[in-house]
């Protein structure tokens, strides 16, 4: 199958075809793979003096390069993202954990001023005209706990798994 040389396509088969490799990060030779090496460079990886990579796409989508209206500058052959990630509190919203309780409040009557901390104990006069108005306030404990495992969370997009094939020997691209 005649291709354009460092073309890279989708392909749906369970084999690359003649003339095309998979895009896997494979090693080359430059001396046997010149014409290529001309075009990918060490983009992909490789030692520059005899060897070149290949793309690879195991694992990961194609993304355009450049930048545009609204979008991070994305440079060729850039490798970024992960299938998996652990929120920090860095990358948590700003938010609030509202807390409420209610306390059960028993009455008791009496003619005392409260000096024990117990503030809506009953005193006839001072703070109510009823003798069974006031009661004691104990403390009030409650906690807002933590939640959640600190595990990682998938952080993939849907995806249909397909072959990339690149062409490794074919019609040199010319420049416009």
């Amino acid at each position: 199958m005649e291709g354009t040389l460092a073309v890279i396509w989708m392909f749906a088969g369970n084999f690359a075809p003649r003339n095309w490799a998979y895009c896997q990060g494979q090693i080359l030779a430059i001396q046997q793979n010149q014409a290529l090496f001309s075009l990918l460079g060490t983009n992909y990886g490789g030692d520059g003096r005899t060897t070149f990579a290949l793309p690879d796409f195991r694992g990961r989508v194609a993304v355009g390069f450049g930048n545009g209206p609204g979008l991070s500058n994305r440079p060729l052959a850039q490798r970024a993202g992960q299938e998996t990630h652990t929120l920090t509190q860095l990358e948590m919203p700003n938010h609030t954990h509202p807390l409420s309780t209610t306390v059960a409040i028993n009455t008791a009557s009496g003619d005392e001023a409260a000096n024990n901390g117990q503030f809506l104990a009953s005193h006839a006069g001072a703070f109510s005209e009823e003798s069974t108005a006031g009661a004691a306030l104990g403390g009030v404990s409650s906690q807002i706990g933590n939640t959640g495992g600190g595990q990682a969370h998938n952080n993939m997009q849907p995806f249909l798994v397909m072959n990339y094939v690149i062409c490794l020997s074919g019609i040199f691209p010319s420049r416009n």
